[in-house]
């Protein structure tokens, strides 16, 4: 069931089209994350849903109430922002009552919820210390009990983790998931982070310059991008242009002829004969052949190229190959030992080789 509905969305800031038509649900108890590059629209979309952008078009429900112009504290919605936006000179506990009193909430009720809120959050005992004393992970975690002290119906996430470093951000990924599943809170949730938009959603919704391009769980949007845009954006993937040439297996499979003649085998059902299209290729789709080991292949998807970027990495090392006309990358397990100019072999799996639309 949908918790909150989102249709035709519009706003403008003078000759700026900030969000446009931007239609999407969010399910109860689940994650909707919005994903996409700076400026795509993705934070003015969840301002227009907490209330503090007004939209130039465009209706917001929720639980089929609307509430396109009702003022932010009356929509039942908990916001968590990006900065933590936590009062400094007010200790924990300060800030997380502070929201209450102004709903005239007897102390002791007061004094419950946050005790019952920072144990969901493993923060019991911070109540009187001030968040200068306090690491970025342990702020951020405040921010999210301050929004769900007042029991939202849905929480509204911009960014929470981008101030945090690379290992703290990733602990804090797998906090949020445990939390939000044992609350069975319905949120959503603004980032440009692609892991991080993969590991906690169950539905990702894509922007761009203020259109949504795709919408879809990871899966779907990971394994079936619409276009270059999704492919490039949601994993660090290669491109080589060309032209539908064929089908086989039942349309499930593909042949593209390259502007420099070969031929890559990948999939896509929905394309035609002769349909400008380009070949994507993940880090992870190139597979080196060493030793002539390529019996089973049936030489499909096999060519040559030349190691001209390397950056070591411990555990794998970063390679850009150049075959034809096309620079492609891939990042491999550090037993492949190849040199600046060497010369090598690779195969690119059928099967994970997908071919988008250009446009």
């Amino acid at each position: 069931m949908a918790i909150l509905k989102v249709n035709n969305l519009n706003k403008n800031f003078g000759n700026v089209k900030a969000v446009q038509g931007v239609s999407f649900e969010a399910a109860e108890g689940k994650v909707l994350s919005l994903l996409g590059p700076s400026g795509c629209g993705k934070t003015t979309t969840l301002r227009c849903i907490a209330g503090f952008e007004n939209p130039d078009a465009g209706e917001i429900s929720l639980d089929d109430r609307r509430i396109t112009h009702i003022p932010p504290e009356k929509r039942g919605i908990g916001m968590v922002f990006q900065n933590y936006a936590l009062w400094p000179h007010m200790t924990v506990y300060a800030n997380l009552a502070f929201g209450l009193q102004i709903k005239k909430i007897p102390k002791d009720e007061i004094t419950k919820k946050i005790k019952r809120v920072l144990s969901m959050v493993r923060l019991e005992g911070y109540e009187n210390r001030y968040p200068r004393q306090m690491s970025g992970g342990q702020q951020q975690r405040i921010a999210m009990a301050r929004a769900l002290v007042f029991e939202p119906e849905i929480m509204l996430l911009d960014e929470p983790l981008s101030n945090l470093d690379a290992q703290l951000r990733e602990e804090m990924r797998f906090e949020f998931t445990e939390l939000q599943k044992k609350l069975g809170i319905t949120a959503v949730y603004v980032t440009h982070d692609q892991s991080e938009a993969l590991v906690i959603s169950d539905k990702i919704v894509i922007l761009n310059q203020g259109e949504i391009i795709q919408s879809g769980s990871p899966k779907e949007i990971y394994s079936n991008p619409k276009n270059n845009f999704v492919a490039g954006f949601i994993a660090v993937t290669s491109f080589i242009d060309g032209n539908v040439d064929s089908f086989f297996e039942e349309k499930k499979k593909v042949a593209v002829k390259t502007d420099d003649g070969f031929i890559v085998h990948g999939f896509n059902r929905n394309l035609s004969i002769g349909q400008r299209v380009s070949v994507a290729m993940r880090m992870n789709a190139i597979k080196f052949i060493q030793n002539g080991n390529n019996e089973k292949r049936n030489k499909i998807n096999i060519f040559k190229g030349k190691i001209i970027q390397l950056s070591y990495l411990g555990n794998t090392i970063d390679y850009k190959i150049k075959t034809g006309k096309w620079e492609i990358r891939t990042n491999v397990e550090a037993k492949y030992d190849f040199k600046m100019g060497e010369e090598v072999t690779f195969f690119l799996p059928p099967e994970d080789i997908i071919v988008t639309s250009k446009k």
